[in-house]
């Protein structure tokens, strides 16, 4: 079984499927992709999000707001637990903190991220966690908010294997994305490699982060099989093993 556990469906480039969705759906199926994780970004395009997949079985979601959302009024607590539901919802996030797209006080950015971890220490649904440049906070906060109580995900990881231990520590997996392709992530493939079999996942983050052979391109979620053949190729076990391991790990953590 092939999971992309994270993706922003909402934001695909439908161009090669005349703008159908459904198309779209029915071909990722085809590709082999069993079942994808829709990310939630912010609350303005929430709604849409979710009508947009709410008709497809093979679609789960989450709610919440991205750090690099500035545009919008904050989230409550009452509203992240209101949304989380629904029965189609199964993970918090995606919340974090992101140093580099963002300049000046932070203290915004950790409240919005406390108030994540509350909403699925109340819902008990696990955390999808983005961190870029704040590897330090991101792990004090979640110790300090207790979040090891529910777990997550780091999404997307491109840190180093300290910093792997010290979030598997904490009760998060680490997931894998087209970064693991890229020429120049040596350090990251030396955590892949080391990876426990019951703590990694793969995605894809599209449409972003596409994986060799199409870096620079639109992303898609069957191209998680690209993702799926280097962390084989990386600790030498077959594709399928990879496959097994990573949907088995994505159903523990999300159910």
């Amino acid at each position: 079984m092939l999971i992309d556990s994270h993706c922003h469906l909402d934001r695909l480039d439908l161009t090669p499927y005349g703008g159908d969705f459904s198309r779209w759906y029915e071909a990722a199926l085809a590709h082999g992709v069993h079942h994808m994780l829709c990310v939630s970004i912010n609350m303005q395009r929430y709604p849409a999000m979710l009508a947009l997949v709410e008709p497809y079985p093979a679609i789960s979601v989450s709610v919440g707001v991205h750090p690099n959302e500035t545009d919008e009024v904050e989230v409550s607590l009452d509203t992240l637990v209101q949304l989380a539901a629904h029965e189609r919802v199964v993970a918090i996030g995606e919340t974090g903190l992101d140093y580099y797209r963002t300049e000046g006080e932070q203290g915004w950015q950790h409240e919005r991220f406390r108030t994540h971890i509350h909403a699925a220490l109340v819902t008990r649904k696990p955390l999808i966690v983005h961190t870029r440049e704040a590897r330090q906070d991101t792990l004090a906060i979640l110790e300090q908010e207790q979040a090891r109580e529910v777990g997550g995900v780091i999404h997307c990881f491109t840190e180093d294997w300290d910093t792997a231990c010290r979030a598997m520590d904490q009760n998060f997996y680490i997931s894998f994305s087209g970064i693991v392709t890229f020429r120049n992530a040596d350090e990251l493939r030396d955590v892949a490699r080391r990876m426990p079999a019951d703590r990694y996942l793969i995605e894809t983050d599209a449409p972003y982060l596409a994986p060799v052979p199409y870096r620079g391109k639109p992303n898609y979620p069957h191209y998680v099989s690209h993702v799926a053949a280097c962390m084989a190729e990386l600790r030498g076990i077959s594709i399928e093993q990879v496959r097994e391991e990573s949907a088995a790990n994505y159903h523990a953590l999300f159910g």
